[in-house]
């Protein structure tokens, strides 16, 4: 399906994928080709995601990503979180689970967007990741790993269980999210257990 798709439609896709709000018609028309045909270009993406896990749907004046409605009890059973967390919180926390320990600009680098603190700072306050110590490189950044209360959270018993590489990390009161492709060799380390690399356990947010 990837192949049929337009410039006009895969600059709409990336639009509305990034937005953290219902991306607009005028948005669209101030991003695509000039003499685009907006509509027709949202027409064949609504088409084209109609039978996917997420949908493109239009709600509050413009066009977002939502799960499909059909999906919601499953969805239930895999992710629920006392309360809704941004959509860059929940990419960064799924490139946590899969790389830790991790450092904020590993994570970015993952990401290819810049992660605020603020953002770090919410995971923390959430109690889903925590300090795994520093990695020994020039600045010694902090690394970064997820907590017991993340696999709570998750309903998981330890990081084995977690959704492979290929299946969504989904958040329950929002979009599908997919889990970023951990290294061929690379295993999740349990929360809770010492990280080899580390030295320091009283690491502070960078």
């Amino acid at each position: 399906m990837a192949e049929a798709f337009t410039l006009p439609m895969r600059l709409a896709e990336a639009a509305i994928f990034a937005a953290t709000q219902p991306v607009t018609a005028r948005m669209l028309a101030n991003l695509l080709p000039v003499d685009t045909d907006v509509d027709a270009v949202m027409s064949d993406l609504v088409t084209a995601y109609a039978s996917r896990g997420v949908n493109i749907v239009m709600v509050g004046g413009g066009w977002q990503l939502r799960t499909a409605p059909d999906l919601a009890p499953a969805l239930r059973k895999v992710v629920e979180l006392p309360r809704r967390l941004p959509r860059v919180a929940m990419e960064s926390l799924a490139i946590i689970a899969y790389h830790q320990p991790v450092t904020r600009t590993e994570i970015e680098e993952i990401r290819g967007a810049a992660l605020s603190q603020t953002m770090l700072d919410l995971l923390l306050e959430n109690g889903l990741i925590t300090p795994k110590g520093r990695k020994e490189t020039p600045g010694r950044p902090t690394l970064w790993g997820t907590t017991p209360n993340f696999l709570a959270q998750f309903g998981l018993n330890d990081l084995r269980e977690m959704p492979k590489r290929e299946e969504l990390l989904i958040d329950a009161n929002g979009p599908a999210l997919a889990a970023p492709p951990a290294e061929a060799d690379a295993q999740p380390q349990e929360a809770g257990q010492p990280d080899e690399a580390a030295g320091v356990e009283d690491a502070k947010p960078e």
